[in-house]
């Protein structure tokens, strides 16, 4: 196939590329054919900085077309204070893995964002009980709004607490989607009620100490933690990880990066008591829930291949209906 330059896609382009329900069926199917041993391991790569740092995570996608897809994200959680800018700013770069040529440059936070919470769906699948109707969603950002969309396609979510420690950020998220997506919103004052009144909770904060306590989880409830994506950060009590089952992305970053890794730090768990990644539950491995009063917590670090997917469905759709620009470096 001739190279015909690289295609250049701005995050305008790709929000009406990829939607939710897209998302999900790209990230159950990746991580299906990961539990199958038919995709090869994903890499990542961190720098830091002062106020924040750089990550890469890069895989391989062999499809109908073999690609390799990086991702290169800069995270500073002060960035909206100090300076207006969003958290996360990045790029996904895709390579045709036959002969290296740049594919396509593409805004990395939209698919960040939908990725991410398709993967928490998807663990929601399998993990929380069928019939959770109240959750709580601690940290009312994008990534919020892009959870609570994505969980609303598989569980019969009724009711919503959200939770911020800037209580503005939780009326805004309650004024934005509760007509969009017809449920009840409630902004809580007080995260540990909520959570006691919860059957799921998703924690998708910039939180460097534990939010989520032991003694206020009740039977039953399923946990989606999605903040912890580097060493020092950690949204769920260690105590807590310790003593329920879990499920990760990446056995390898959750026990580096996630909230595993503190309980493993602070000689709570090992490595080997992790329950299963969770691929094993998708391709049918191991069992999710087995009992309607377990504890589940989904550790999720992001890995690259949710990225390859997710970018590899925006790419090809884009060049179906000639969306975005060509550019050529080597010009």
């Amino acid at each position: 196939m001739q190279f015909e330059g690289t295609l250049l896609v701005r995050r305008s382009d790709i929000e009406k590329l990829l939607s939710p329900r897209d998302s999900i069926k790209a990230v159950h199917e990746i991580f299906r054919l990961q539990g199958e041993g038919r995709i090869p391991a994903p890499e990542i790569l961190g720098v830091k900085a002062p106020s924040g740092g750089l990550h890469i995570k890069a895989g391989r996608l062999p499809a109908d077309r073999d690609y390799f897809v990086a991702k290169l994200n800069a995270n500073f959680p002060d960035n909206n204070t100090r300076f207006g800018l969003p958290t996360i700013q990045g790029v996904i770069v895709v390579f045709d893995a036959t002969n290296g040529a740049p594919l396509a440059v593409l805004d990395s936070s939209e698919i960040t964002l939908k990725r991410t919470a398709a993967a928490s769906a998807v663990a929601a699948k399998y993990l929380a009980r069928a019939d959770s109707s109240v959750a709580t969603i601690c940290g009312c950002g994008q990534q919020a709004r892009a959870h609570l969309r994505a969980v609303l396609l598989v569980l019969p979510l009724t009711k919503i607490y959200a939770f911020d420690v800037n209580e503005r950020a939780a009326i805004d998220f309650k004024n934005e989607l509760l007509t969009e997506l017809k449920v009840d919103i409630e902004p809580a004052s007080a995260l540990a009620d909520a959570i006691q009144k919860s059957d799921i909770c998703i924690t998708c904060t910039t939180a460097n100490e534990f939010l989520v306590p032991k003694e206020v989880v009740r039977p039953g409830t399923f946990i989606a933690a999605v903040g912890a994506d580097a060493e020092h950060k950690q949204e769920i009590d260690a105590a807590l990880i310790s003593s329920v089952k879990v499920v990760v992305d990446s056995l390898a970053q959750s026990c580096a990066i996630g909230d595993v890794h503190h309980a493993i730090d602070q000689g709570l768990m090992r490595k080997e008591d992790v329950y299963a990644e969770l691929c094993e539950i998708v391709s049918g491995q191991k069992r999710g829930r087995i009992a309607d009063d377990e504890i589940i917590v989904f550790d999720s670090t992001g890995v690259a291949i949710e990225d390859a997917v997710a970018t590899a469905v925006v790419y090809k759709r884009a060049l179906a209906n000639g969306i975005g620009t060509k550019f050529d470096f080597a010009a």
